[in-house]
């Protein structure tokens, strides 16, 4: 078919999987998605999309500007009242054609995952599996998305509640988890009755493409799904401010998601944060430390170190941290870096030579600090691994609780062990942060495992694995500067997306004073 773009008509285009792209040479142009139509930005100027093992160029993207979020927004709000009255059964079917399109493209996207973001390919397949699962349990919810019925005080008197959507989401979404995470956000907003602007990370805008052209192929109205993309200072910040947005979802930094607040505060909006962690995987004593070593290494490596649930501490009981320490350094040394596509590669790379000299910067503090390095500490530049964005995985020891590396959000291969002498002293040091994702400890003790649980503060606790491995039919999120108070997943999603109203039946056929005729 031929579009027509800025410079007249393009020389060709393609569909894949209801996607539409176009051609400029042998490089694919990725079009905004607005009110069911694929079209290029106002502003006429584009960004690439590399690989970050490679540093291959896998597609220009269009750049876009205010003129395009009000666009989008004004496509959201016309069609919300239409897809609000669509009958939420109704809903959920087009969710789950959506998750059965997906089903049978896991694993095209997961490859596109991998070359565009960086994690390993067996990663990358749970990645979109995630997205899989929260698609298809939130279109079940289109027929539950229950309220309540309770007696009432009065006679002849009916009373009940029920949920209405709240109006345009504004999602806003990171690049470690590309399709997952914005399923998590989009799914509930879409089965409730919400009309979605979405804007994807920058350095992720393929996989973004890719979930909303699924959603378009399996039959969503349009205007109801709206894909923008761009940078956050402008694209995010219209959003923010615009008056016609009513909430915002967001998941990133600690210190974005405060600006986030901020500046949505102005214009009275609903604000979800999904931010920052800093994990602690604690091995008591009677730990069985070939069980913790396989869930540290996964916990702190996996995704190399890019997850908000990712083990950057260690809390090690003196009596095993040695045994553990010799272990760990010998396990972290057999890990082998490289592109996750190969089958051989268990840590691939950052998602961008930034992201590296962010991590290498959190090196030399530590060691500024007098934490030891233990092994790892550089980026990894040799043959291959030289053309993408690597980081050797990292181990320091003799950590402190308030050093930085110690409380600070890394996100990268780097984890550090801080030794402690009793259960009361681990948990101690697992609450003293200034997050409170998500928590771990390895112990065969009942008793202890039961303490933990009671006393740890943090949003996840795992007993005898890993920081990592959420499910979607439980809530996801944590305390402190981790959130705001809202969780994705499971059906505690849906007191994010949508507003409870309460109706009241009276009839007595006579005015009935509630409380004062009692």
């Amino acid at each position: 078919m031929e579009v027509e773009n800025g410079h007249g008509t393009n020389r060709g285009a393609s569909r894949r999987g209801g996607v539409a792209t176009l051609e400029v040479g042998a490089v694919q142009l990725y079009r905004n998605y607005i009110d069911g139509r694929w079209v290029e930005s106002s502003t006429g100027e584009t960004f690439e999309s590399t690989n970050p093992a490679t540093g291959e160029v896998l597609g220009r993207v269009t750049k876009s500007g205010r003129e395009d979020v009000e666009r989008a927004v004004a496509a959201a709000r016309q069609s919300f009242e239409r897809w609000r009255r669509v009958p939420a059964p109704r809903r959920g079917e087009i969710l789950f054609r959506a998750g059965e399109i997906m089903r049978q493209r896991k694993e095209d996207l997961a490859r596109l995952m991998t070359r565009e973001m960086g994690k390993v390919i067996a990663e990358a397949r749970g990645d979109v599996q995630e997205g899989i699962d929260m698609t298809f349990y939130m279109a079940g919810e289109g027929r539950r998305l229950a309220g309540e019925t309770v007696p009432v005080e009065l006679p002849n008197k009916f009373g009940m509640s029920v949920r209405d959507p709240i109006g345009v989401i504004a999602c806003i979404t990171p690049w470690n988890f590309p399709f997952a995470i914005p399923t998590w956000k989009m799914m509930p907003a879409l089965v409730a009755g919400n009309t979605v602007v979405f804007k994807p990370a920058s350095d992720t805008p393929l996989v973004a493409h890719a979930l909303v052209g699924i959603l378009e192929e399996a039959g969503l109205p349009p205007g109801v799904i709206n894909l923008v993309f761009g940078p956050g200072d402008t694209v995010g910040e219209a959003l923010l401010a615009h008056p016609d947005v009513d909430m915002v979802s967001f998941t990133g930094s600690t210190e974005a998601g405060k600006h986030v607040a901020q500046k949505a505060d102005e214009t009275l909006k609903r604000v979800h944060l999904e931010l920052g962690g800093k994990n602690a995987i604690i091995v008591m004593d009677d730990a069985d430390l070939d069980l913790a070593l396989e869930g540290i290494v996964w916990s702190a490596f996996g995704t190399t170190g890019q997850r908000c649930t990712a083990a950057s501490r260690l809390i090690v009981h003196r009596a095993v941290r040695e045994a553990l320490t010799e272990r760990l350094v010998s396990r972290i040394n057999k890990l082998r870096l490289g592109n996750g596509l190969e089958p051989t590669t268990d840590v691939g790379p950052l998602i961008n030579r930034r992201a590296v000299e962010k991590v290498h910067r959190y090196t030399e503090i530590g060691l500024q600090e007098g934490a030891r390095l233990l092994t790892g500490g550089r980026p990894a530049t040799d043959g291959e691994l030289a053309k993408g964005s690597f980081y050797m995985p990292t181990l320091f020891t003799d950590v402190k609780p308030h050093m930085r590396i110690a409380q600070e959000e890394i996100f990268g291969p780097t984890t550090a062990i801080i030794t402690v002498d009793g259960l009361e002293e681990a948990i101690e040091v697992n609450n003293r942060t200034g997050y409170g994702l998500s928590s771990s400890i390895y112990t065969r003790d009942v008793n202890r495992a039961f303490q933990a649980m009671r006393d740890i503060t943090t949003g996840l606790v795992y007993v005898n694995a890993g920081t990592i491995g959420a499910e979607i039919q439980l809530p996801f999120g944590g305390t402190r500067g981790t959130g705001n108070g809202h969780r994705e997943a499971g059906r505690a999603a849906l007191e994010v997306y949508t507003e409870w109203k309460t109706i009241y039946v009276d009839y007595s056929g006579r005015l009935q004073r509630a409380q004062i005729d009692i």
